[in-house]
């Protein structure tokens, strides 16, 4: 695990330490204190990977390819 702030994180970094996350707390060989810690950390890189997925779903869906494959304009995304 990393000290890197989860909000200065790719989403592939976040995603390699949310599964060191998982597979510490899967083991259960940690103590309680430490399982509350990593518990709070794997929440927020969920939410990280999670935001960065998006954004990344957003990008694609804006853009649209006519009948020759060529981006024809941007397309509003849902919900925004």
């Amino acid at each position: 695990m990393t000290d890197t702030p989860v909000a200065d994180m790719s989403f592939e970094q976040a995603m390699a330490e949310l599964e060191q996350v998982v597979t510490q707390l899967e083991r259960g060989e940690v103590p309680l204190d430490e399982s509350i810690r990593l518990y709070q950390r794997g929440s927020d890189l969920r939410k990280r990977c999670e935001d960065k997925l998006k954004e990344a779903e957003e990008k694609v869906a804006a853009i649209t390819l006519d009948a020759k494959g060529e981006p024809s304009g941007v397309t509003p995304v849902e919900g925004l």
